[in-house]
């Protein structure tokens, strides 16, 4: 970017502009309430969208003009400026009469129907226009359910319904509703994160991210396959969108994985698959860190230490694809284009420093939104010890990106609350627990698959942050609920209980199985914290999360609808059914890390056995990886195929033991150096 550019002249942008500054005051300083603050970042996201600035901003008066342009219809301008209009009077409203409503006792009159209406509209109209139908659909459905349909639904989905009132009330007014917690993080996590996303991208930090990723693995094979891996990843969890990751860094990684050899169909799978990754990486986890803080009560410090050993090996699962890949293309590895990593450092030390800075502000105690907004300024500072200083022209684009990068999500997350709102007033999530755990008949493998199943079909139509939310909501309580059981039967086994526990045991019969199977999830929660290591439980609870949010994300790269692989395609020029199968194949490690969150003490173990997990666990999924490519060193056979196969099995099966884990080492190990020798060999005979 030239620093020389001139100040904006649209008034929308400086609206924009205005949006975020108001943004960063009033979470530093103002003592606003948590219900107006989310009604003012809704209205002012809604101006926003209604006049399309969530769209890509116009070519340059220096582009050329299109010759296809035409004007806008009239009746679409008078549209428009109508839910503008909406957009503003809807916090209004909320900020000028809220407390004449409550002197009222709540009881609503004519302006609280077509305001609470209005807004519960304004929100279905805009997602519609940033996310398409599927979320307004099921906001619609929802709030049927819970005023009139639910009466018509035979079993444990059966509710009665509430009044029109009532549902009004709770969905605007309400804590509970649109305004309630899902859009406070919007407001305040996952914007300030956004922000710091975006003045570090424009402060040149992507080019040295590419360039450092060229010089850790540049050099190895498959090194520009590396370098999409690693520098995808890093963008991703910086940007906090796989898609907008994908294409942003695809341009560059793409046509450099295709140049030294590799397919584009395999090289789009390989970047949006760890563009997808991104996502899961700390310390930024595209702010999904901060929306599972709120919703666990877990601090953000102990989710993002528990979550770097699972993110390295969903990205060296990535890797593992791609030098598979480079061994069967026969690859060399590119050792004289790779960068010098002391120049790069030389030149690009300066953007290490905010991303240090975070973190430290992290550590020492700083609440999440202080520490973005001082490692804002962190990026300003150190932009200016490099090549691209950002002067005031940049800051204001920084700000503007970040605002037209949040319509979508911030719009979003507002609707997700409506949803929210219902879950928890007709208690449709605990029905959805039991009716997985009856299908299910207790078996946590089956449950991990139809919650993958369920987070499959959301995905379809939420992006990623929604679809956790959405699942977390109505299936963590469940996964948490059978990870801890095998606990809590060893703990009522043990005898010697306290006496509400023994007397709750009685009323089944004394059968301690029997009062775990049929008990209610709100009752055994209460014999959980008297009997179990609160650590153990906070660590299974976040372990249920982590599952969730992994499996949220496979919506970017599983087809049939795949919109990272999709986005990728677009950039390579592939075939986007074909593509995404590809990314779904590489992106394996979303399906298989959460197993281990599930059978093994990835999460909730001491860092000694969280360390030897992940070691056995590296050579285990690479062992999968080569049965999944049919190829290791060279092509595999009938031999070494289930060789394979039982390596990984003996190492990734966690209640095995060690003696079991070194023999799955010995197997993968035998393999691996038999092709080698024989690959040797052939290449040997070739020249």
């Amino acid at each position: 970017m030239n620093n020389t550019s001139s100040l904006p002249r649209s008034p929308l942008v400086w609206f924009a502009f205005a949006f975020a500054i108001f943004h960063v005051y009033t979470n530093l300083f103002a003592s606003l309430s948590e219900l107006w603050f989310s009604a003012i970042h809704f209205g002012g996201f809604a101006v926003l969208c209604a006049l399309n600035f969530h769209k890509p901003p116009a070519p340059s008066p220096a582009s050329p003009p299109s010759t296809h342009q035409t004007k806008t219809p009239g009746w679409q301008l008078a549209l428009r400026f109508i839910l503008v209009g909406i957009a503003v009077a809807v916090p209004a409203y909320l900020i000028l009469f809220e407390n004449a409503l409550y002197a009222r006792e709540a009881d609503f009159i004519l302006s609280d129907y077509l305001f609470a209406g209005a807004a519960v509209l304004l929100a279905m109209e805009l997602t519609r226009r940033t996310t398409g139908w599927f979320m307004p659909c099921l906001v619609l459905v929802s709030l049927a359910y819970m005023l009139f349909l639910g009466r018509f639904i035979p079993g444990v989905f059966a509710f009665p319904g509430l009044s029109l009132e009532t549902v009004l009330y709770r969905s605007y007014f309400s804590s509970e509703g649109m305004f309630g917690m899902v859009a406070n993080i919007s407001a305040t996590y996952v914007f300030m994160f956004i922000l710091f996303g975006a003045f570090l991208l424009r402060s040149g930090a992507g080019d040295f991210i590419i360039k450092l990723a060229q010089c850790v693995a540049g050099r190895y094979t498959g090194g520009a396959g590396m370098v999409a891996t690693i520098g995808s990843g890093l963008m991703g969890s910086v940007s906090g969108s796989a898609v907008a990751n994908t294409v942003s860094v695809g341009v560059i990684t793409i046509p450099m994985m295709n140049k030294s050899g590799f397919s584009a169909k395999f090289s789009a799978g390989v970047v949006a698959s760890a563009s997808t990754g991104g996502q899961l990486m700390p310390p930024v986890m595209g702010a999904g860190a901060f929306v599972m803080a709120s919703y666990t009560q877990i601090s953000y410090l102990q989710i993002i230490a528990l979550s770097v050993l699972p993110a390295l090996l969903y990205f060296l699962t990535v890797a593992f694809f791609v030098r598979i890949e480079a061994r069967r293309l026969n690859l060399r590895p590119d050792t004289d284009n790779a960068p010098k990593i002391s120049t790069v450092l030389k030149d690009g030390w300066p953007f290490i420093f905010p991303i240090a800075v975070l973190v430290a502000l992290l550590i020492i105690g700083y609440t999440p939104t202080t520490a973005a907004a001082l490692s804002i300024i962190a990026v300003i500072v150190s932009s200016w010890l490099s090549a691209t200083p950002m002067a005031i022209p940049q800051c204001i684009e920084a700000c503007v990106d970040a605002v037209r990068t949040m319509i979508p999500t911030a719009l979003l997350l507002v609707a997700v609350g409506l949803i929210i709102n219902v879950v928890n007033t007709t208690g449709v999530g605990n029905s959805f627990s039991y009716m997985i755990v009856e299908w299910a008949d207790g078996s946590l493998l089956i449950t991990l698959a139809l919650v993958a199943f369920a987070s499959l079909i959301l995905g379809m139509g939420l992006p990623v942050t929604a679809s956790y939310i959405v699942l977390a909501t109505l299936a963590a309580p469940m996964l948490f609920d059978l990870m801890t059981q095998a606990h809590l039967l060893a703990a009522l086994k043990a005898g010697d209980l306290p006496s509400n526990v023994q007397a709750t045991i009685d009323l089944f019969g004394g059968d301690v199985q029997r009062a775990l199977r049929e008990m209610p999830l709100e009752m055994k929660q209460i014999i959980r914290e008297t009997l179990l290591d609160p650590a153990l439980l906070s660590g299974t609870l976040l372990a249920a999360h982590l599952i969730i949010f992994w499996l949220s994300q496979d919506s970017n790269v599983t087809p049939p609808v795949c919109l990272a692989a999709f986005a990728a395609a677009g950039v390579a020029g592939t075939p986007p059914m074909a593509t995404g199968i590809t990314s779904w194949k590489v992106s394996k490690g979303l399906y298989l890390v959460p197993l281990l969150f599930a059978y093994s003490p990835l999460i909730t173990g001491s860092w000694p056995e969280r360390l030897e997990i992940f070691a056995w666990s590296v050579i285990g999924l690479y062992a999968l990886a080569g049965i999944l490519q049919w190829h290791l060193e060279r092509k595999l056979n009938l031999i070494t195929a289930p060789l394979l196969l039982l390596s990984a099995g003996l190492l990734l099966w966690t209640p095995l033991g060690i003696t079991w884990h070194c023999l799955g080492a010995m197997l993968f190990a035998a393999v691996f150096i038999y092709q080698r020798k024989q690959a040797t060999a052939f290449l040997n005979q070739a020249a």
